[in-house]
């Protein structure tokens, strides 16, 4: 059973969500981002709705995110990852352990309309992020900044940028892994010098959101914007990472949510569609079929709504909840959507219905956000208690 529509995000989310299903095969045909959306979440304040109300947001739960995030994939994917990187990914992070300066300097910036991009991935440093090798070496009062990221999402559209980097002291010393509030804003006269969208990628699916390299040469960035978790440089990189669970219980739910909107559109073509003189919904052997695919998108978002809610002491979900619900929520999207694709026939794997963007939208994640693999590695590490070799120290806890 679903929450009930009186949570006024949930109302705000449904009333967006008509325009946005109208919309969404045109970011996906022409690969554009999709601007008015944007405009349409600013103005509902569900953009930022979970900065705390002294900053200009809402106060807004990650249970709360949860919910308006499912409503906005069923209609369209790319407006529903806006929706968790505006609430659960950088910002999150820089609510939780930023300064006072960096969190009146970013909710504005968000508020107004920005998907920060978090940058972490590197082009040999995906899975193992450990090993990147983009360093923040310091210099006086400033960090020079110097490396290249890849496949960062919103790469060229995005104001704000949380880079994770490899802190050095100023005689070299190897300090651990922090983060770097960078802000880079050309059309708004900010320009960081040094800073370069080298290429974008051409994706399979979520056409309309730039997936880039970025290169950083010599970037300066002062002491003020470096993001320094409670337990310092040393062991940040575990706080860090402890802040990006809200995100993969964000883009788990992206997942779930499509999931849920294929199901249906599979329910509204089994009443409508024919074959054998009487509706399809009336095969013994589709019904089965769709009652499978309730019970996946029903357990995924179960596990997913658990780990909204399962906060520890940072505030943020625990990691295994988190780990856990991304996984099965991801893999299972993969198989719903692809069913009700089937139950179309030709006329689902066409572009007349949006199944078939929904099934290239989804595909992505399994591998974004951390991989089903890597999430699966991590719950076996929790119940055995071990550390995996996958798991480097300092990264999960």
């Amino acid at each position: 059973m679903q929450e009930t529509p009186q949570n006024p995000y949930v109302i705000a989310a449904r009333a967006l969500a008509p325009s946005f299903a109208e919309r969404a095969s045109r970011w996906d045909e022409n690969r554009e981002y999709c601007w008015p959306n944007l405009a349409d979440l600013v103005k509902s304040r569900l953009m930022g709705m979970s900065i705390p109300v002294s900053y200009g947001g809402q106060g807004a739960s990650f249970h709360d995110v949860v919910l308006v995030v499912e409503e906005i994939a069923k209609a369209c994917t790319l407006s529903a990852r806006i929706v968790v990187e505006a609430n659960m990914g950088g910002i999150s992070a820089v609510m939780a352990y930023g300064s006072e300066e960096q969190k009146t300097f970013c909710a504005p910036i968000v508020l107004s309309g920005d998907k920060p991009a978090i940058c972490i991935t590197e082009p040999d440093a995906g899975s193992a992020a450990n090993d990147m090798t983009t360093t923040a070496r310091k210099s006086g009062s400033t960090y020079i900044l110097n490396g290249t990221k890849h496949w960062i999402t919103g790469g060229g559209v995005s104001r704000l940028h949380l880079i994770f980097a490899r802190v050095l002291d100023e005689d070299g010393s190897d300090l651990g892994i922090g983060g770097f509030i960078l802000h880079h804003d050309p059309e708004r006269g900010v320009v960081a010098p040094g800073f370069e969208v080298v290429r974008h990628e051409r994706t399979m699916g979520l056409c309309g959101m730039p997936e880039a390299e970025l290169r950083f040469t010599d970037v300066v960035i002062d002491e003020t914007m470096a993001l320094k978790p409670p337990s310092g440089f040393g062991r940040g990189f575990a706080d860090l990472m402890t802040a990006y669970n809200s995100q993969r219980v964000g883009a788990g739910t992206i997942a779930m949510g499509v999931a849920a909107g294929a199901l249906e559109h599979a329910i509204r073509y089994m009443k409508e569609r024919e074959q054998f003189g009487r509706p399809i919904a009336e095969f013994q052997g589709l019904q089965w079929k769709l009652t499978e695919m309730d019970a996946k998108v029903h357990a995924s978002r179960l596990l997913l709504h658990e780990a909204s809610r399962t906060l520890g002491p940072t505030g943020f979900p625990d990691m295994t909840f988190a780990a856990r619900a991304k996984m099965f929520a991801s893999e299972a999207a993969i198989e719903v959507v692809s069913d009700a694709l089937q139950m179309f026939g030709a006329r689902g794997y066409g572009a007349d219905e949006p199944l078939e963007r929904m099934y290239r939208d989804v595909r992505m994640f399994t591998i974004g956000g951390g991989t089903a693999q890597i999430l699966k590695t991590q719950v076996a590490g929790k119940l055995l208690g071990i550390r995996t070799p996958q798991t480097r120290d300092g990264y999960s806890r």
